[in-house]
């Protein structure tokens, strides 16, 4: 009789633990073990791939706002809406009803100046990133096709405004696999759930080892993380017992490919186990890295927490790190008061401007894409002369890029002179998607998935590549 191979906590003999010690599958350890220790795709989804062709970056960090964060009160200056504050505008749709609406120009509440020596102008709301527009493009001609959170909420990060579909983090981990096998390729770092909820991350048709990994700010970032048992020994003795099990499981189906992805999920817990504690511990980052952030020392809390983990994670080789700052309340969405955008930015502001210089010094920024957007925007307008807020507004809107492959220190697109409509260079949320993956070295009509008999990808049937944006 064949011995049961001891256990090996490393990668390589944790594989051939898993399937080595039975003599029904010598093909499958052959696949498993083949070459350098690569797995087969079929076997391992999160095998590095080859991109398409030469990228820009090999990362992205991807900034959510929740909510609907106001164009024309941060990134899109409208001199015209600040003279004509209190007058009537006509518009024919209102919140998703078409129709003639008499509306009231609403002044904004945050003043512009120039900025850089590029001149780009942004709004007193966010001071610290202002600080940060020679690195940045900025698109002020974003549109989308839903003026519901949800929905929008939904197209902004799978390309869907009505079904659920593999997020955007999915679709670049499907393509691109990982080159940390301790550490997922997809990482989330959300205080509270978003509108659309786990679709936001969710690889949905992909396999299901691309889904987001989520990672929630505080003392336990990740639930049970840290080993239950009492030293290291015992637990590679529970987990040789898991894989003998699995093993056993697995003989009678071998052809079934998600359940061997699962077993290769295991794989990736143990390898997290590792090495996310150590990401997890900013004691280790200096006192002027904490005051860049402002970070207080010890804090597990706020964006700032969020923004240096997302440096530490992307400089461990995760693909794609998204950040969101707020969940489905308490956000963005100022229907009452826009003055509650005031303690969201101050969240945001220092931070994001502090992640970027940190990129920067540490030459991370020439191969990282930071992309800063929310789901759409907020009327330049409303239905009373005196309302203190604005409404849901996914004609125009306002995002930016910094970093890899993106044309540093520009404008590119403009609203027209209300922040109304789009009136040069719209860029809608399949072309915004298309340029990601572009600078990620992927073209997003051959990311695809056979799926219930027709090809799917992120852009749908639809998208360009945004070449005005490009270095």
């Amino acid at each position: 009789m064949k011995p049961t191979p001891a256990f090996d906590p490393c990668r390589r003999g944790f594989l051939r633990s898993m399937v080595g010690g039975s003599l029904l599958f010598p093909g499958l350890v052959s696949e498993l073990l083949a070459g350098e220790g690569e797995v087969s795709s079929a076997l391992d989804p999160l095998l590095p791939r080859l991109p398409h062709f030469t990228p820009k970056a090999k990362r992205v960090i991807f900034l959510y706002m929740s909510g609907g964060v106001s164009h024309v009160d941060s990134w899109d200056p409208k001199p015209r809406l600040f003279a004509d504050g209190g007058k009537s505008i006509s518009v024919n749709e209102f919140q998703g009803r078409k129709g003639d609406f008499k509306m009231f120009a609403k002044r904004p509440q945050w003043d512009f100046s120039q900025h850089g020596h590029c001149g780009t102008e942004v709004s007193t709301l966010f001071p610290h990133m202002a600080g940060c527009v020679d690195d940045l493009c900025v698109i002020r001609s974003m549109t989308s096709d839903h003026t519901n959170h949800y929905e929008a909420t939904l197209g902004l990060h799978t390309g869907s405004f009505t079904f659920g579909r593999p997020s955007l983090g999915s679709w670049v981990s499907y393509g691109l696999g990982t080159v940390n096998r301790n550490l997922p390729s997809f990482v989330v770092i959300a205080p509270k759930t978003p509108y659309a909820g786990g679709q936001a991350w969710a690889s949905d048709f992909l396999p299901g080892a691309h889904q987001g990994t989520v990672v929630a700010p505080g003392t336990e970032p990740v639930p049970n993380l840290r080993r239950r048992v009492a030293t290291s020994r015992l637990q590679e003795l529970e987990l040789e017992a898991m894989a003998t099990m699995n093993r056993r499981h697995l003989a009678p189906r071998a052809g079934d490919v998600l359940l061997s992805a699962r077993m290769t999920s295991f794989e990736t817990a143990f390898g997290m186990q590792m090495e996310l504690p150590e990401v997890f511990d900013l004691s280790l980052e200096t006192d002027a890295t904490h005051r860049l952030y402002g970070l207080e020392r010890g804090s597990t809390q706020g964006f700032a927490w969020q923004c240096l983990v997302a440096r530490r994670l992307a400089e461990r080789g995760v693909r794609f790190v998204e950040l969101i700052d707020v969940g489905s309340s308490d956000n963005w969405d100022a229907h009452g008061d826009m003055l509650t955008h005031r303690p969201l930015a101050k969240n945001v502001d220092q931070p994001v401007a502090g992640l970027l210089r940190d990129l920067k010094q540490r030459g991370l920024l020439e191969d990282t894409l930071v992309v800063w957007t929310t789901e759409f925007g907020r009327t330049p307008f409303n239905n009373a002369i005196d309302a203190k807020g604005r409404e849901h507004h996914h004609w125009v809107f306002s995002s930016w890029m910094a970093g890899a492959g993106v044309k540093a220190g520009t404008v590119y697109g403009e609203s027209d002179d209300h922040g109304i409509r789009v009136a040069r260079n719209g860029v809608h949320m399949h072309d915004f998607h298309a340029t990601i993956l572009h600078l990620m070295g992927l073209n997003h009509e051959r990311l695809t998935f056979r799926q219930t008999g027709r090809d799917f990808r992120l852009t749908d049937v639809s998208g360009d590549v945004v070449r005005g944006i490009l270095a």
